[in-house]
């Protein structure tokens, strides 16, 4: 081959990239490998009062032995370089990876200039991320607006996450859109947003509480393209009934997909996190490492 035909045959690789979906096309390993995780925002009284700091949580990390942190922004004292490294480094030190930034976005904003701003906004965390060390970020779809209907605000959103890949991708920090209501209420929606956007630096971020009908179908449906995973205490069963979450299904139905990452603790219950959360790590950490097969 020469120097001619070597450019042309790789100058078409970029529009052969498959968007971040299945283990098989993506060259990822079939078999599933979970690991453990706390969510910030289950301490988020806590975190709002300055009773707790996200130091604390990194701490409390290594006593509850769990390997992750998926660290909500939301309460963080300020985003200065300076205290993000050392941050990062506490983590390390403390050996937790803190693997995840959750932040706010509203992608389905009519107006241009809104979405622009949204898409800045993803920006800005996109380098807290890199400077803490995470490789993934969890973001919003947004509330279908009153003057809009969801065919409408599908494209806004896709446009948001198209433009929002390339500046992650950029860092190698992976957006996941979470099913957190609004516009990502269900998962047909969800897998059609994402499939359009067609990156791999897109996902979806699977909140196992999150889905009010038929969640464990629709679960299953998302796995192929999970790029984190937030597990509730609590879940709406098919019958209306809001109760317990199955763990034990749960985890082997996410281990079955073959998903590897982080199940997140998100605890949202009544009971104290306190006492809730650490009984509640301890159960996800027995059940990560049965079903990584």
């Amino acid at each position: 081959m020469n120097r001619r035909q070597f450019l042309a045959s790789t100058a078409v690789v970029p529009a052969a990239v498959p968007a971040l979906a299945s283990a098989q096309s993506s060259g990822v390993p079939k078999k599933a490998r979970l690991k453990p995780a706390l969510c910030a925002y289950s301490f988020r009284q806590d975190l709002q009062s300055r009773k707790m700091s996200y130091e604390d949580l990194v701490r409390s990390c290594v006593e509850w032995d769990v390997d992750g942190l998926d660290m909500t922004v939301y309460w963080l004292p300020n985003t200065d370089p300076a205290w993000l490294h050392e941050l990062r480094r506490l983590a390390y030190r403390c050996g937790v990876e803190i693997y995840s930034i959750a932040v706010r976005t509203e992608l389905t904003r009519p107006e241009q200039a809104a979405r622009d701003a949204e898409v800045e906004n993803i920006r800005k965390w996109v380098d807290v991320a890199s400077m803490v060390g995470a490789g993934h970020i969890r973001v919003f779809g947004g509330t279908v607006p009153k003057t809009a209907t969801e065919e409408q605000a599908a494209p806004w959103v896709v446009e948001c996450l198209k433009r929002g890949a390339e500046i992650a991708g950029a860092k190698g920090i992976i957006l996941g859109l979470e099913n957190h209501g609004g516009i990502c209420t269900n998962a047909e929606r969800i897998l059609e947003m994402v499939r359009k956007v067609n990156s791999p630096w897109v996902g979806i971020n699977l909140d196992t509480g999150n889905f009010h009908t038929k969640a464990f179908e629709q679960m299953e449906m998302c796995l192929p393209y999970a790029v984190n995973v937030q597990v509730k205490a609590e879940m709406t069963y098919d019958d209306g009934r809001k109760g317990p979450q199955d763990w034990e299904r749960v985890v082997k139905l996410i281990a079955g997909g073959g998903y590897k990452g982080y199940l997140s603790l998100e605890y949202e219950a009544k009971e104290p996190a306190a006492t809730a959360v650490p009984r509640g790590l301890a159960q996800i950490r027995e059940l990560c490492r049965k079903y990584s097969a």
